[in-house]
């Protein structure tokens, strides 16, 4: 009787680690996410630095910013030039692989002194 009681303790464990593998994998996936939102929100940073040079040279802002990202992220770049600067906003969708977790997308803005 010893024996039969230890295999179904058994194959209860091995019910309780099947059961704790989904949180497993959801924790897994959002360790990624907090990564890729830290990613985008580097890459959007990166993006308005070069969409500022571009348009500081009279280049296009938004190709600067598109060169400057991972082909894969969705970017788009707003200039606002002043007097002796101009400003780009880069805005870059954070891609979500969490189903059911949206995102605001990063946004991040730099100034560069025009080049006359």
């Amino acid at each position: 009787m010893a024996h039969s009681g230890s295999r179904r303790d058994r194959g209860q464990a091995a019910l309780e680690y099947l059961g704790f593998v989904p949180i497993l994998i959801l924790v897994a996936l959002a360790g990624v996410q907090i990564g890729l939102i830290a990613y985008t929100a580097q890459q959007a940073g990166t993006a308005a630095r070069a969409g500022a040079r571009a348009a500081s040279l009279d280049d296009s802002a938004q190709e600067g910013c598109a060169r400057a990202v991972s082909d894969w992220l969705s970017v788009s770049c707003s200039a606002a030039e002043g007097a002796d600067e101009v400003t780009v906003t880069a805005t870059v969708t954070i891609p979500s692989i969490v189903p059911g977790w949206n995102f605001d997308p990063a946004r991040k803005t730099a100034t560069m002194p025009l080049d006359h």
